[in-house]
């Protein structure tokens, strides 16, 4: 006799108990997949409190979703699909989802090195997030580090670092450490509207607002000293983190190509459960335009974290009286966590052909997929050609940020991703309170001097309200998100990091 798996219901969806923190909504109606969250009881708990359930079973209603939707850890309510969620379409018969991307293409987050410990830097702290402030543009509408005529938003659309390190942003050095090299070759800015390119037009080095941010950390623990080694991390080091995207250039694209969707193909939108999945049919005119805008929005948004890494190592050298090669900013790795790809990937298949689960699979195939990461990271394990020359025998350096009262954390990407994840982790901690309900329960300048006196954090921001909807208390405990990624083997801990300076839009 087999035991019966464990069950939980939450607003009438049932998720069944595959095993330790892997639970599946079953498919069924119209739904293409069955669906999988990947959570301990605790953050299974706050996972369900919004609609985040019921989005990513939604998203199994699109059109050539292979294996199972999957929501990471970190998994909140977002617009139409989750943020947090992993969904892998056909790319020959499926479809590609403006609304599984989000608004925020390639909203991402890199990681500089300095050789600076913690104590190089006791005393400073003021006067560096003072400096970092004032250097680094952030808040909601224009202003940038570059103010781009037309030719250069085009250059950077199509070339994305390759023109940062032309015009003398970046370093070789910069590009072999980043995602793709910080390029997408299949970027095609003519599908980028005038709208769109203007709006990006004077943005270009500049955080934005709300979770954005730039933030000095001092490595505070390291878990495998091998991989650490390899990414050039070690206790006490000084790191910067960048988190940002492609600001308002991205948004309109997202908003551009949900419309066109809903005017040339309302007859798949009338299948969908929830018009804010809105999706294209791989192969048609409108995929592939939004794909192209989409590649070029991606490389948009590294050179707007180039620009700020360029700006970010000036701030350096006079606080610190030192140059940044000397002070040895090096880029350790540029993660993307709102994006799209295509990505070959071996899928579990029946006897049918279908693709199913792992466990269930009598063979595999090796599929085109587009794969579609909403706040959730790409953790290809060593060996994948994808993986940076730097790091392929160890694996793909992730980056995970926490609140700017916890800490944040690099993976490396893990063994049992690919089979899990479709080589994909979480992108941070993940909220569990709105903006609004987050400023009627924390006062701004409350927060700021209780991170200051207590943790020895400094905050800086354009206002009290963007501090208090980024309290610590309004996002998930970041240990536990890891503590799962790291238990099933789909991001494996390296190094954890403690914030000292934060700039905030």
């Amino acid at each position: 006799m087999t035991d019966t798996p464990e069950t939980r219901e939450y607003d009438g969806i049932e998720l069944r108990k595959v095993r330790e923190f892997v639970w599946e909504i079953p498919k069924e109606g119209g739904m293409n997949a069955p669906a999988r969250v990947l959570a301990s009881d605790a953050l299974l708990e706050q996972i369900s409190d919004d609609k985040t359930l019921q989005q990513l079973r939604n998203a199994t209603h699109l059109p050539g979703i292979t294996t199972y939707a999957a929501c990471m850890p970190d998994g909140h309510q977002g617009y139409g699909f989750p943020v947090g969620g992993v969904g892998a379409t056909d790319a020959g018969d499926g479809c590609i989802s403006p609304g599984a991307v989000g608004y925020d293409i390639n909203c991402g987050v890199r990681m500089l090195r300095t050789n600076l410990t913690y104590d190089d830097l006791r005393g400073s702290e003021e006067e560096l997030v003072e400096s970092l402030f004032a250097n680094v543009p952030s808040g909601l509408g224009g202003g940038g580090i570059v103010e781009g005529d037309a030719d250069t938003v085009e250059a950077v659309l199509e070339r994305g670092m390759e023109w940062a390190l032309e015009e003398g942003y970046a370093t070789e050095d910069d590009l072999a450490h980043c995602e793709d090299e910080g390029r997408r070759p299949d970027a095609r800015p003519e599908f980028v509207s005038q709208k769109a390119k203007d709006r990006g037009r004077n943005q270009l080095g500049s955080l934005g607002s709300g979770n954005h941010f730039l933030e000095v950390q001092r490595v505070t623990d390291v878990f495998d000293e091998a991989v650490a080694d390899s990414f050039g991390l070690k206790e006490d080091q000084i790191v910067v983190l960048i988190h940002c995207g492609s600001r308002g250039l991205g948004h309109q694209v997202c908003t551009d190509y949900l419309r066109k969707i809903e005017q040339r193909h309302g007859d798949l939108l009338d299948r969908l459960p929830d018009k804010e999945l809105a999706a294209a049919p791989a192969g048609s005119e409108l995929a592939d335009e939004y794909y192209g805008a989409m590649c070029a929005a991606i490389n948009f948004a590294w050179v707007n974290r180039q620009l700020i890494t360029h700006r970010t190592r000036r701030v350096f050298e006079r606080v610190f009286r030192a140059d940044a090669d000397e002070l040895e900013m090096e880029l350790l790795y540029d993660v993307a966590h709102n994006i799209a790809k295509k990505e070959v990937h071996e899928v579990g298949v029946d006897a049918d052909g279908d693709a199913v689960p792992a466990e269930d699979a009598i063979a595999h195939e090796a599929r085109e997929l587009y794969v579609h990461r909403k706040g959730a990271t790409r953790a290809f394990p060593a060996g994948r050609e994808e993986v940076p020359a730097a790091y392929r025998d160890v694996g793909q350096p992730v980056i995970i940020p926490g609140s700017m009262g916890a800490g944040s954390y690099v993976l490396v990407g893990g063994d049992e991703s690919l089979s899990q994840t479709f080589g994909s982790t979480a992108h941070g901690a993940g909220r569990v309170m709105s903006r609004t309900a987050a400023k009627q329960e924390y006062w701004g300048e409350t927060v700021q001097n209780e991170l200051r006196d207590q943790d020895h954090i400094y905050v800086k921001a354009q206002s009290g309200a963007t501090v208090a909807e980024e309290a610590p208390g309004v996002y998930k405990d970041i240990d536990e998100v890891v503590r799962v990624s790291d238990a099933l083997g789909i991001g494996d801990k390296v190094a954890r990091t403690f914030p000292v300076c934060n700039i905030k839009g």
